[in-house]
């Protein structure tokens, strides 16, 4: 079984396409079940997020594994087969590890470094643990790469881009607005881009902050953490604040959270007043028809900053730093993986010779019933000690040349070699798993 990764993000197709697969709530659910079901897949994860929809899976058959995955991707975004597969991108074994590791780090991210990357991940982790979907390998993969990406941020300054993208938008609306410290600001969501969001109009000097969320308590906490005036308001009250509101900030990727029926039903259009609504999700919050209304300018995702623009602001020396590390953690975690695998091998191996002593020393016992306890005591340690010996540094040796790519290929001539029963290693490897089955609920802080 191998890891495998199929999707598609800001790099590889256009925003109407990403908002068409971006896929969340029940139907994500949903979607994952369909993944780790279908042919050739024994574990599925999904990550969707604003700017990308990556299924990462452990399969044993690639093309099988591919197509299965790409069909029901275009199944749920209702795209072509065809036209979504133009914009897909596909990672396998050891490249399928360093773009997980890379993701981690907000290396292919729009903002090269936001940290926000590192909860969605973490997000797609657990989904999968509570849907039963994640198994042993892509457990490692996941956990592993979280560590990566906290390893990045804490080492290097590569997260000092992170809030750029909101810092971008909100130059934006000021050109439009004039000085941020004059508006009114209505901030629709409590998750990380809003947080961000509430943060810099802070930094600011915003002259209200008002927090919008379905889940009130949430809005509460992200109000209470302003250092200019802020209030929540359940999202139920949003039509209430919308007239009062120089600046619209949503980031809740939930579907039209703002039409221009409901804006214009609050006289917005028609007051003379200018207004600025800044679009931080996918699938768009605001419809795109708000750039029309008198006085109002409208900013999205794809309006804002590029991937490269976003790279040249955090500088080329902390991007290169993050590339050594996701570099040098691929190598080791994919050394690590290939000396595991060789492992039920070399196990097996040593039971073989195990059996091998047992049964001609049963017939040295029944060939010379005359040996005493103390002599058969020390033919048999003799016995032992030289198998032990003559295993010793080939089974070393297979370990540490199993590191390297290719190091399969040791086991097999293990296998080759002593003629060992296919059947022997993969039961090993299996009984090996039985214990750690019930860890899943363990490692729910990654």
């Amino acid at each position: 079984m191998s890891v495998l990764v199929v999707g598609l993000s800001h790099r590889s197709a256009p925003v109407a396409m990403l908002e068409r697969a971006a896929i969340a709530g029940d139907d994500l659910v949903k979607l994952l079940h369909e993944v780790h079901d279908s042919a050739h897949v024994g574990e599925a994860a999904i990550v969707s997020t604003c700017n990308r929809v990556e299924v990462y899976a452990v399969v044993d058959k690639f093309h099988g594994g591919v197509s299965a995955i790409s069909e029901l991707l275009a199944r749920h975004s209702g795209l072509s087969l065809d036209d979504l597969s133009r914009n897909l991108y596909v990672h396998y074994e050891d490249r399928a590890i360093q773009h997980a590791f890379a993701v981690a780090c907000g290396l292919d991210s729009m903002v090269v470094g936001e940290g926000q990357i590192l909860g969605q991940l973490r997000q797609a982790f657990r989904l999968a643990q509570e849907n039963g979907t994640l198994g042993r390998e892509l457990n490692d993969v996941l956990q592993q790469a979280l560590r990566v990406g906290k390893r990045a941020h804490h080492e290097t300054g590569i997260d000092k881009a992170g809030a750029s993208l909101v810092s971008v938008g909100l130059d934006v609306a000021a050109a439009h607005l004039g000085p941020l410290e004059r508006v009114t600001a209505l901030v629709v969501g409590a998750g990380a881009m809003s947080g961000l969001a509430v943060a810099t109009l802070s930094r600011a000097g915003a002259k209200e902050i008002v927090v919008a969320n379905r889940t009130y308590e949430r809005a509460v906490r992200l109000a209470e953490s302003a250092e200019v005036p802020a209030r929540a308001i359940e999202l139920s009250e949003l039509d209430a604040e919308l007239a009062g509101a120089d600046l619209v900030v949503s980031c809740t990727g939930a579907g039209r959270v703002l039409t221009v029926p409901q804006l214009e039903a609050r006289g917005i259009g028609a007051d003379g007043r200018r207004r600025f609504y800044l679009d931080l999700a996918l699938p768009h919050d605001i419809d795109p028809g708000v750039r029309d209304l008198p006085g109002a300018g409208l900013a999205g995702l794809d309006d804002l900053r590029t991937a490269q623009e976003a790279a040249e602001a955090v500088g080329p020396e902390a991007i290169e730093a993050v590339r050594r590390i996701v570099g040098d953690e691929v190598a080791v975690f994919l050394g690590a993986a290939r000396a595991a695998a060789v492992a039920p091998t070399v196990v097996a191996l040593r039971s073989k010779a195990a059996e091998v002593v047992d049964a001609e020393l049963a017939r040295l016992t029944g060939r010379l019933p005359e040996l005493d306890d103390r002599a058969r005591k020390e033919i048999t340690q003799t016995v032992r000690r030289v198998v032990d010996k003559l295993l010793h540094a080939p089974t070393v040796r297979v370990k540490e040349l199993a590191s390297a790519p290719g190091g399969d290929a040791y086991a097999d001539a293990l296998r080759e070699l002593f003629d060992l029963d296919p059947k022997a290693p993969a039961a090993v490897a299996h009984a090996d798993m039985a214990p750690d089955e019930g860890r899943a609920g363990e490692s729910r802080g990654a």
